[in-house]
């Protein structure tokens, strides 16, 4: 009898312990590889994997050869792998003709005075050379074996207006939209845009206040994404995109209208702290997004975690702000309760001890959607 009921008990053990806990979707903003060896990365990408991460997006700059050798370690590791690489922000290529850059309101060049920060050179999206770039870019990356996917980023015009936690660090209130932050007025745009409407935006007296204007420019983004989406697609490989939140916010600061663009997933950043929000505001913000696609297409909720989080009080930039690991169940739970698929981390690096002990609680969960 003993013996009958040790192997009733093994056989419950056995069963239980094949049932695997419920656990989100969960994808890491990540990069490198700097000069780790392929033995550093895998040890790395391992952890990733048993902390609860399932893919990667990887910023590993335009070299297809770098793509090959760390996607085949994140494949090792277990992982999604796609390759994260910016869209409209380029620095100085030889590839890149100067007048490919998007101009400002007042006619200078997004590569010789770029916007709030020496990165920000935008290209226009208007330029049949931009697309040619991208598509090359994009298409010989998408081609790599073990690439899952193509993650755009900077998929957008500069922030004509930023993120109201911001402000102080650049020192600018930003109440309304400033001509040294109001991209693309290039002669391509104007002159097309004139073409099409009968508007000749250089002549009136507010251009923010011309609706067809901002129209115009969310369009030109939109079809820029149309047509990398055929190249990547082309490849047999999934196309995705970091946009701003909303979409109401990433139409009124970036020009994105995401909604209605050609992707397989959409992985909105929902920085609280750049908006001067709680972690409460991020459910807030799925609710949108996932309204905004109307369920056509998975919205994983972008967290940004705080790097130091003794030192977030005392801290004025808010991009080192973030996530404390006291806020961020709220995060992932109101995440997930409305409606989005999963979450996205920026990034695994930045998480403390206290960080993974309260994610790990927070993504083995099933989450009830709210009606």
């Amino acid at each position: 009898m003993k013996k009958v009921i040790l192997i009733c008990l093994a056989l419950f053990t056995l069963v239980s312990c094949s049932k695997e806990r419920p656990k989100i979707p969960v994808y890491a903003w990540t990069g490198g590889p700097g000069n780790d060896s392929d033995e550093e990365l895998l040890i790395k990408f391992k952890d990733f994997k048993d902390k609860g991460i399932d893919g990667l997006m990887y910023n590993g700059g335009h070299n297809p050869e770098t793509y090959k050798r760390v996607g085949a370690l994140v494949k090792q590791a277990g992982m999604q792998f796609h390759a994260w690489i910016p869209t409209m922000v380029q620095g100085e290529n030889p590839k890149i003709s100067k007048d490919l850059y998007a101009h400002n309101r007042n006619g200078e060049s997004a590569f010789d005075k770029p916007a709030y920060v020496d990165y920000y050179k935008f290209l226009c999206p208007n330029k049949e050379g931009t697309y040619n770039f991208l598509a090359d870019l994009y298409g010989n990356v998408a081609a790599v074996e073990h690439i899952d996917g193509i993650h755009l980023d900077y998929i957008r015009f500069p922030d004509v207006i930023l993120a109201e936690g911001l402000w102080d660090k650049y020192g600018l209130v930003m109440d309304k939209e400033y001509p040294e932050y109001d991209y693309c007025y290039c002669d391509t745009c104007t002159s097309d845009f004139n073409g099409k409407t009968g508007i000749d935006i250089t002549e009136v007296d507010d251009a923010s206040q011309i609706q067809e204007w901002k129209q115009y420019r969310y369009d030109l983004i939109t079809n820029m994404v149309s047509r990398l989406a055929k190249v990547v697609h082309g490849k047999d490989k999934v196309i995705n995109a970091a946009v701003f939140p909303g979409p109401t916010i990433a139409k009124k600061l970036v020009r994105q209208e995401w909604d209605k663009w050609d992707l397989d997933a959409v992985y909105p950043m929902n920085y609280n702290d750049f908006y001067v929000k709680g972690p409460e505001w991020v459910g807030e913000m799925v609710t949108e997004e996932v309204n905004a696609v109307n369920g056509s297409k998975p919205i994983y909720s972008g967290l940004f975690i705080c790097p130091n989080s003794e030192d977030k009080t005392k801290e004025n930039d808010p991009e080192n702000h973030g996530l404390l690991p006291s806020e961020i169940e709220t995060a992932i739970r109101t995440s997930m309760e409305n409606g989005a698929t999963g979450i996205c981390l920026f990034t695994p690096e930045r998480m403390q001890t206290e960080h993974w002990e309260a994610f790990e609680k927070a993504i083995y969960k099933e989450y009830e959607k709210n009606q």
